[in-house]
């Protein structure tokens, strides 16, 4: 059995997922990156393969591996974790990203007024976590270890935009919690991470177009970039106590200030708390559950 410590991040060709990527590359981590854009940008005006993505967590001096899969469907999925155990016989970090933002979530009418599609955003974005969840815990279980980690969102707890997007959200959330109850005894760590806004491809293109496109509420000050929640991961994945988290869902700026995290450029992001208007954390760090 390999000593490498070895990561699957889902939906990873760019974005957040490609972010986190990058970042677990940089401290040396192997990563099977997994995205449907194999070969190809299936969102042309957004780019990104799961190609690039391997080959820059390669550069930034882990080990990357593309490996491609649509996260709807389950023997896709099946195939990715058994390349795993068979290419390395481990599996320490699972991150569930996979996501699939509907072309209406930003409109600004009603719910009743958007079409149906919307829950795709639940479908994809819940549904593959917990297929996802499934095979990794079948790999962790075993060996008594690992961290399971699931980008969520402030939308899991305030409104945010698009009724069908909390629902996924809050249920991601309930996710990491319940299975976390379940694989506790197996010394294995399931949690939810919240970043904050983020400079993907999609947000900045989306700035450009409309600076006021959420209200006014954000703006890039504020922003992070996708790589510092794969710091603030790893940093998770490096603690021997990591298990105090279990089921929790924690918000990545707040977090990272207790582990001494910074961005990319050295900043401290700030947690959208204040633009949500969230309560106190209880005395852990944690948002209370």
């Amino acid at each position: 059995m390999k000593s490498t410590r070895v990561a699957i991040v889902t939906g990873a060709s760019r974005g957040l997922g490609k972010g986190i990527a990058l970042a677990l590359g940089s401290h040396g981590w192997t990563v099977y990156v997994t995205g449907r854009s194999a070969g190809r940008a299936t969102e042309a005006d957004l780019g990104g393969t799961i190609e690039e993505a391997a080959a820059a967590v390669t550069e930034n001096g882990g080990h990357g591996v593309g490996v491609a899969c649509d996260h709807r469907d389950d023997e896709d999925v099946a195939a990715v974790f058994a390349r795993v155990r068979e290419d390395e016989g481990h599996l320490d970090l699972l991150v569930n990203n996979a996501f699939m933002l509907s072309k209406s979530f930003f409109d600004t009418v009603p719910f009743w007024e958007r079409p149906l599609g919307e829950w795709d955003m639940v479908d994809v974005g819940l549904r593959s976590h917990y297929v996802a969840t499934v095979f990794g815990a079948q790999m962790m279980v075993p060996r008594q270890a690992g961290l399971i980690v699931h980008t969520s969102s402030f939308g899991a707890r305030y409104y945010a935009a698009s009724v069908a997007y909390g629902i996924g959200k809050a249920g991601v959330d309930r996710l990491a919690r319940d299975a976390g109850t379940e694989l506790a005894p197996f010394g294995v760590t399931s949690l939810s991470l919240w970043p904050g806004l983020m400079r993907t491809e999609r947000t900045l293109a989306n700035f450009a177009k409309d600076p006021q496109i959420l209200g006014g509420e954000m703006s890039l000050s504020i922003s992070e970039s996708p790589e510092f929640s794969g710091h603030v991961i790893a940093a998770l994945a490096d603690d021997p106590d990591v298990a105090r988290h279990n089921g929790r869902s924690l918000v990545g700026a707040e977090i990272a200030e207790h582990y001494g995290v910074t961005d990319v450029d050295g900043s401290q992001p700030p947690s959208l708390r204040r633009v949500y208007g969230g309560g106190p954390l209880d005395e852990d760090g944690n948002e209370p559950g």
